[in-house]
């Protein structure tokens, strides 16, 4: 072969293989800093899930943890540009990698609170010593307070469990005085309801939890995928849940199968073009108690 050809070949392929690395990188927006009330900020960009912080008199609460170490780094550096005070709690709203992954970017030490069945499912997930050294540290059954600003009652932060939902251990992190809450993986907006299964998770047991959330006397919910909502969000997102049950469980009633059932509101393969069940699969599979 002629050296000359094997030259030209052998650059073009780097030249594709640099690009591709490029927009790889660019893929990633960087991690940005929103101010949504009085101190609680909305962390947007990097790998993972949209995370948050609150900063109190005495330290930092922060609110997951994306879903790389770069990008846990990359939130703590976002935090130290408006606070010198250290992070003092690590809040996880539950265990999908794209919410605790990026806890190898937070200083060790640093105490980590999840719903208990969070816990179990990071205990099977983390693997690693160093991934380990993150299990959370402090886990409740159904609701834990905590005031941010040891020795005082200020930085009242309330961490609730209502039902399995999107997994069975989906907490939701409540500041009272802010009137404002993180929700996790409770809502999401223009797509899917992600329901895991394997994890848990359940669909009647998500209105119930979302019911749960109205009660609260709160009028922002941020999330982990979407823009910050109000109530009425959260109450059409109860609405078309509730909707699409009722449909579903009469056309069970008719006999339906499941591939009739997705054909009727237009599925084809694995979900709506994910490689998570659909919504309406989740809901067919728990009508007819099928695993």
């Amino acid at each position: 072969m002629d050296r000359s050809f094997f030259h030209c070949v052998s650059g073009i392929l780097l030249s594709i293989f640099f690009i591709s690395a490029g927009l790889a990188q660019q893929a990633v927006p960087p991690v940005t800093v929103e101010k949504i009330r009085g101190n609680v900020y909305q962390v947007k960009g990097g790998a993972g899930a949209n995370t948050g912080f609150i900063i109190g008199e005495k330290n930092v609460a922060a609110i997951d943890a994306k879903m790389t170490e770069e990008a846990g780094k990359q939130m703590v550096d976002a935090i130290k540009k408006l606070t010198s005070l250290p992070i003092g709690w690590i809040i996880i709203t539950h265990s999908d990698q794209d919410h605790v992954n990026g806890l190898t970017g937070f200083p060790q030490g640093v105490p980590v609170i999840a719903q208990e069945n969070t816990r179990a499912h990071m205990d099977k997930a983390f693997r690693s010593p160093r991934e380990r050294a993150y299990l959370p540290s402090v886990t409740f059954p159904g609701k834990l307070t905590i005031y941010q600003d040891a020795g005082s009652q200020t930085g009242r932060i309330e961490l609730l469990y209502f039902d399995p939902a999107h997994t069975d251990g989906d907490a939701v992190v409540y500041f009272p005085d802010e009137k404002l809450a993180f929700i996790g993986d409770l809502i999401f907006i223009g797509r899917d309801q992600l329901i895991h299964r394997h994890k848990n998770g359940d669909s009647r047991g998500l209105v119930r939890t979302l019911k749960g959330v109205l009660n609260l006397d709160a009028d922002i919910f941020l999330s982990g995928h979407s823009d910050p909502v109000t109530r009425r969000a959260i109450q059409d997102h109860i609405r078309n849940i509730e909707d699409k049950q009722a449909k579903i469980a009469q056309l069970v009633k008719e006999g339906k199968t499941l591939d009739e059932v997705k054909k009727i509101y237009g599925i084809d393969g694995q979900g709506a073009g994910s490689r998570w069940p659909s919504l309406v699969e989740i809901i067919y599979l728990e009508l007819t108690h099928t695993k």
